[in-house]
């Protein structure tokens, strides 16, 4: 159906990919995966036809037909949704005007002969019209149109009323209607809730053409991809399989590849060795030069830079009391639109509180009264004792200060930390080298997000509040903000549409629907069984509950109980490693001032001044002493505890291995 070959792309000095070739088959489900900036985007276009490439050629077979949805929609205004939808096919619009105007025709027509032959007409065009599905043009658009979050009242509204993210589902809707051979779509889930994203999920699994895709959601890719195109920054890499496939060759092939490039720098280095001790023996010349010649034929082997996670010990946040947050008969509205009429809900230390439900239900209205940003009209909100509270939306991104380095930005909020442990945390976020003496103003929207979020985590609060903060994170960042969240041992509650983020994060969902809430308490998947379960009165779903029967799959019902277990060993595993991470981190520490105070003393040895007062002399010989004591035995008792942190998480990767064996 389409056939790409040897497509390269630059921007100035830039190679983006270079030697791209695949073709694309009638059922295909290809994801296009990558960092922000490689060139996933461009890769689109260049298919469409919109931007041409430097090198190569793209062949679409005669009659496909491609829907594009880009990540940026211009808005719309003056028709109803509903006509937009159901009459943005041109086949069936013109099809639709050509019956019209027979059917005018005709009742003016007089003469027999002519009658017969527009009937004639008008016949076969209403055959193709009906096949086409032009006379279910609008029940299909309603269907899809329901299908991506929209109200029957939003049908007859204006486009023009529609925000940003809507006029996105409308692009959206409009290509599902059209329906064609090829559908290529840029994030298509960044303005999709988590129940229109499942709906979305399962229409394309069972799309009658091929779909090429890119997105940051690791499980939409894991539920529809069954090949990948991954575009790295020297290679572009194909893979037959789902995302988390990928993920699990690549990592064993950079293991390997690792490996070989080891050895081959070993025998390198025992090759230049001979060549510095020979280098001017006369004797031996002759080898030195082989030898010589040899190691430039090499060809080196090169390490892509792997995105392994980077683990990180993050500063303990306060101890709070056991009731985090109590909202006591909560009344909020907007204007006329009631939200709340009687809310209650307390949140206990140690709570990992993921916020579902459609957009509009009121999720960022309640995260926004538990964090206190947001006013109420009745009712109380009720801070546990030594509770510090920390609330991350779009606005803590803007606060960053654009002339500030990133260690800079690290500094205001933990001043007393040294520079190498702000590197550190920084590291952790995928900084790294020179990145961390960047401006602020120069970060791309992604940069920024992950470096408020490691400034959120330098010094914490106790109670973290999240609204979207996977907005604008590729999946590498998505993945570190992952780990983040679950080394950080306080209470959360956040709003995310990432869903293997809620998996991996959260232990309660509270779905919010209707001005009221529904309490879970278990996993996400959990969540979905019980959602799924049939309840033989709705009214009687209770707000806890445990799981006792398996699932109808039991794939599904193994993988459950995988969480679980990987969840008990998770927090096993925290328990017993994470006193001896903070006791390293103080030594660590310790060890720096200590250093630092050792030099001291060195440059007042080296100072005759020092020697003119004997007391002093003798003092400072004494607190030496005392300080290289200290720093040899913290060092000891480092060299121990690290040993034993590398023995429990080898043990932690053990046990984890065996699950599911």
């Amino acid at each position: 159906m389409l056939s790409i070959a040897n497509v390269s792309k630059s921007y100035s000095n830039r190679t983006l990919f270079s030697g791209v070739s695949f073709n694309v088959g009638m059922k295909d489900r290809i994801a296009v995966i990558g960092q922000n900036g490689t060139g996933k985007t461009t890769l689109f276009e260049i298919i469409c036809g919109h931007i041409s490439p430097d090198t190569g050629s793209i062949a679409v077979r005669r009659g496909t037909t491609i829907g594009y949805l880009r990540q940026d929609i211009e808005r719309k205004s003056g028709r109803r949704l509903l006509d937009e939808v159901a009459q943005s096919s041109t086949h069936i619009t013109g099809l639709a005007h050509k019956i019209q105007a027979l059917q005018e025709d005709l009742a003016e027509e007089k003469d027999e002969e002519e009658v017969a032959g527009l009937l004639r007409e008008l016949g076969e065009l209403q055959h193709t019209f009906e096949s086409s599905g032009g006379y279910n043009a609008e029940h299909e658009a309603r269907i899809i149109l329901s299908g991506l979050g929209f109200a029957e009242s939003d049908f007859t509204r204006s486009l023009s009323e529609f925000s940003g993210g809507w006029q996105t589902r409308i692009e959206l809707a409009k290509l599902l209607f059209l329906n064609p051979d090829l559908l290529i779509l840029d994030e298509p889930t960044n303005h999709l809730d988590l129940e229109t994203t499942r709906w979305f999920e399962n229409y394309l699994k069972s799309y009658h053409g091929a779909v090429m895709l890119t997105s940051h959601d690791r499980a939409f890719l894991n539920n529809l991809a069954k090949k990948i195109i991954a575009i790295e920054k020297d290679d572009v890499i194909f893979y037959h399989g789902d995302y988390d496939g990928y993920v699990l060759a690549r990592e064993k092939e950079l293991e390997i590849r690792q490996a070989t490039a080891r050895r081959q720098e070993q025998k390198m280095q025992k090759e230049m060795r001979f060549i510095e001790r020979f280098r001017y023996k006369a004797t031996k010349a002759t080898q030195v030069q082989s030898r010589l010649k040899q190691l430039e034929k090499v060809e080196r082997i090169v390490v892509p830079r792997s995105t392994k996670k980077i683990k990180f010990t993050f500063i303990e946040p306060k101890r709070s009391g056991d009731v985090v947050i109590t909202l006591k008969n909560i009344a909020k509205s907007y204007d006329s639109k009631v939200v709340y009429r009687d809310l209650n809900l307390v949140l206990n230390r140690g709570d990992r509180v993921a916020l579902v439900g459609p957009n509009g239900a009121g999720k960022t209205t309640l995260l926004k009264m538990l964090a206190g940003v947001l006013p109420f009209e009745k009712g109380e909100r009720i801070p546990g004792h030594n509770v510090t509270t920390a609330y991350f939306a779009q606005y803590y991104i803007e606060q960053l200060n654009p002339r500030n380095t990133l260690v800079e930005e690290l500094r205001q909020v933990a001043p007393d930390e040294s520079e190498q442990r702000l590197r550190g945390l920084l590291g952790a976020f995928l900084f790294s080298g020179n990145d961390v003496l960047k401006k602020v103003a120069v970060l791309s929207g992604g940069e920024k997000t992950r470096l408020a979020i490691a400034r959120m985590l330098t010094c914490p609060a106790n109670f973290i509040l999240m609204d979207e903060p996977t907005n604008h994170l590729d999946i590498p960042s998505r993945e570190i903000l992952t780990d983040a969240l679950e080394a950080y041992t306080g209470t959360i509650c956040f709003i995310t549409h990432d869903r293997t983020l809620i998996r991996e994060v959260a232990i309660k969902i509270i779905e919010v629907r209707d001005g009221a809430l529904n309490i879970f308490h278990g996993n996400y998947d959990d969540f979905l069984y019980q959602k799924e379960s049939p309840v033989t009165n709705v009214g009687d779903r209770p707000s806890s509950f445990k799981v006792n029967a398996p699932p109808a799959s039991e794939a599904r019902y193994r993988q459950r109980e995988r969480k679980i277990i990987e969840g008990e060993l998770r927090n096993q595993h925290f328990q017993q490693i994470s006193p001896v991470k903070k006791r390293i981190t103080e030594i660590e520490n310790k060890v720096a001032k200590l250093t630092a105070r050792q030099a001291e003393i060195e440059a007042l040895f080296a100072d005759p001044d020092h020697y003119k007062d004997g007391s002093n002399v003798a003092e400072t010989n004494r607190e030496y002493v005392v300080t290289k004591e200290t720093i040899r035995s913290l060092t000891t008792e480092w060299d121990k505890l690290t040993a034993e942190a590398e023995k429990l998480e080898r043990e932690y990767k053990e046990e984890t291995g065996k699950i599911g064996k």
